[in-house]
């Protein structure tokens, strides 16, 4: 049995859906999907066009500020659990975690904070600090897990086009590589690059200066899996082709 999961901020869920974002789902066919920057309650979104692309089962955790930030999840299986933020205050009043339980494993959505200014890097900082120390705690309860979603942070040098100027930049920060790294190295596989140790995949372009056509992109989409799902790892992949946001798609493919 092959479990296809696929992780995509879609930079506005309305909006992608008008971009042909359901037609997309409906012929990439994942179980299950983590959609990151809703920007919206589910209430704001015709649902029934989410069930008849192959979803019945579709959870949303919604930030307390209207159209912003949020998670989602949908899957064709369903889940024995959904667990709606983390219990953590100063990080679940963005919507910015959702995971969903099943038998073999566990997949959770993320959407880290960007650090557009000294106050929201702050923010992330800590939000970084803490979400460490809560997924240490996670791992005890829940040791099969995967963790998709919308870093906000390139890892390495062959992730980001231009990593000399843009080393001083909320996104490839020291302290946010370091992180990130330490992150992955406590447990968890970068399954993309598992796969693919070559220059050049992006999973995010500005809006500005042609930057997508030219491929001058950013890899912070990631699904990171824990190191026990290792052996099941079949494939894992960057969808650039698909445009109903500044992101594309990543995935990753187990083999249970």
């Amino acid at each position: 049995m092959i479990m296809k999961i696929i992780s995509y901020n879609v930079n506005g869920i309305r909006a992608a859906i008008k971009k042909g974002f359901l037609d997309w789902l409906h012929a990439a066919g994942p179980d299950v999907i983590c959609i990151q920057e809703t920007k919206a309650r589910k209430e704001q979104v015709d649902l029934e066009l989410i069930e008849n692309a192959g979803y019945p089962y579709h959870y949303w955790f919604s930030a307390q500020k209207k159209g912003y930030s949020g998670v989602a999840v949908f899957s064709k299986i369903k889940p024995n659990h959904i667990e709606y933020g983390t219990g953590i205050e100063t990080m679940d009043f963005e919507g910015r975690n959702l995971r969903l339980d099943f038998d073999r494993f566990s997949v959770m959505s993320i959407y880290l904070p960007s650090g557009t200014n000294l106050s929201r890097l702050e923010f992330k900082l800590n939000y970084m600090a803490e979400f460490q120390e809560y997924i240490n705690e996670l791992k005890k309860e829940i040791p099969r897990l995967i963790i998709c979603g919308d870093y906000n942070i390139c890892h390495q040098t062959i992730d980001i086009h231009d990593p000399v100027r843009l080393k001083n930049v909320s996104g490839f920060l020291p302290i946010e590589r370091e992180w990130i790294g330490n992150f992955i190295q406590n447990g968890f596989i970068d399954t993309f690059r598992y796969f693919n140790d070559k220059p050049h995949h992006y999973s995010w372009w500005s809006y500005r200066a042609n930057a997508r056509n030219n491929n001058k992109g950013w890899r912070i989409d990631y699904c990171l899996a824990s190191e026990n799902l290792k052996n099941n790892l079949s494939r894992a992949y960057i969808l650039n082709k698909a445009r109903h946001s500044d992101h594309c798609p990543v995935g990753v493919e187990l083999e249970l």
